[in-house]
């Protein structure tokens, strides 16, 4: 499972506004790519001061594969349904290593 919060800002460091907004992220392999690894669940926390949530169950996460991956995320203007991509970025998925075990010592 993945869960983060982020505030989403102006060059000044303001919060944005996202009363009558919708939020949206996405990651894949490259920019170029027509295959989405992630779709993220998008909550808006408080639309005031433009605090959202990214996450991701644990059966989705579980299919994301290893490696370097793109993502961004954008807001949507309901009024004029005009899209502006307001993070953008990489970001390298490892991995894991520790596996969750029953009482035997057997992993599961």
């Amino acid at each position: 499972t993945f869960i983060s919060q982020t505030t989403l800002s102006d060059i000044y460091g303001n919060g944005y506004n996202l009363s009558n907004f919708s939020v949206s992220a996405q990651a894949k392999k490259s920019y170029y790519s027509s295959n989405v690894f992630i779709n993220f669940t998008t909550t808006i926390i408080n639309a005031n001061s433009g605090v959202i949530q990214l996450s991701l169950d644990s059966a989705n996460s579980a299919l994301v594969p290893a490696g370097k991956l793109v993502y961004d995320i954008a807001i949507k203007d309901l009024s004029s349904n005009n899209i502006t991509r307001v993070v953008e970025g990489q970001v390298f998925v490892s991995p894991g290593v520790t596996g969750v075990s029953s009482s035997y010592g057997s992993e599961v």
